[in-house]
């Protein structure tokens, strides 16, 4: 266990009891939650990792489409909770941005010295964010606080990565797209998409799903564990994750609602189709190399 974790369950128990409240926390305390900020905003740690052990696994981890499951850093998110907790609204400016709330917005100086750059008059990037090298934010879009998005990867105009969502290496979000963010409860994986992934546009991914690496999903497809994936390639139904070098998209299948006065032929419920990769499909996603330039 790090320094770090240590302090944080520390401080988190002694926020659970009511022992410190956003009233009587002091130096020592902020001190800490700077600290775990700065640790997110590095990529030293994580909301979520893969973890390849069975004896690792936990009720809140998600079956990965590769080797090992996702499972949720408990404390890492503890951390997040604290710093809402802990901290009193007040009235930040960043450039021309004016905004009132628990945290200000993330420095980003540090993101040309890696390739990595975020366009004018709209990217939001909430403290506690990580963005790796290379990697292209188009306006507007917003990565919330405890997201990780990985080397090379595309966030799109209109996209949104919410609060501890885990993105990969070289993904493509769409524009348009909706990564949902699962913050409480504190022991439950949140919403992963693995690298390689191509995203269409007006994706919605949310609750923790798991999107398997090398993937390409069409245009507003819904993924989440309340709709099911019906993998063609294993012949198999799936809750909450699509495999790994799949091409998947929305289809209408028979509803349990029958015949009802107020429509004819029955009722349709949405379903994920899943089926194997295609040259053609890989070519089709290849990102735009001027974009890298």
């Amino acid at each position: 266990m790090s320094t770090l974790e240590s302090d944080i369950e520390q401080l988190w128990r002694r926020y659970d009891t009511g022992e410190v409240t956003a009233e009587t926390a002091g130096q020592d305390e902020y001190a800490t939650l700077e600290a775990f900020l700065e640790a997110l905003e590095a990529g030293e740690i994580r909301a979520a990792e893969k973890r390849n052990s069975a004896e690792q696994r936990s009720a809140g981890s998600r079956t990965s489409s590769g080797n090992g499951e996702w499972e949720a850093n408990e404390w890492v998110k503890q951390g997040i909770l604290l710093n809402f907790g802990l901290r009193e609204s007040q009235a930040y400016e960043y450039g021309d941005v004016d905004h009132y709330d628990v945290l200000p917005l993330r420095e980003t100086a540090d993101l040309g010295a890696r390739g990595t750059r975020n366009t004018p008059d709209g990217t939001t990037i909430r403290r506690g964010a990580y963005l790796g090298s290379d990697c292209i934010m188009m306006s507007p879009s917003f990565v919330n606080v405890g997201a990780y998005v990985g080397d090379g990867t595309l966030v799109d105009s209109c996209d949104t990565v919410g609060s501890c969502a885990q993105i990969g290496e070289n993904v493509k979000l769409g524009a348009n797209t909706l990564i949902g963010g699962v913050l409480e409860p504190v022991e439950d994986a949140p919403v992963v998409v693995e690298d390689n992934v191509s995203l269409g546009a007006g994706c919605r991914v949310t609750s923790g799903f798991v999107v398997g690496e090398n993937s390409v999903v069409g245009e507003n497809t819904l993924l989440t564990p309340r709709i099911p994936v019906y993998d063609l390639v294993e012949e198999e139904i799936l809750y909450g994750e699509l495999p790994a070098n799949r091409r998947a998209f929305t289809r209408f299948v028979d509803s349990s609602v029958s015949d009802h006065d107020l429509f004819e032929g029955g009722a349709y419920k949405p379903a994920v189709v899943a089926t194997d990769l295609e040259t053609e499909t890989l070519e089709a996603t290849e990102r735009e190399d001027a974009l890298r330039e």
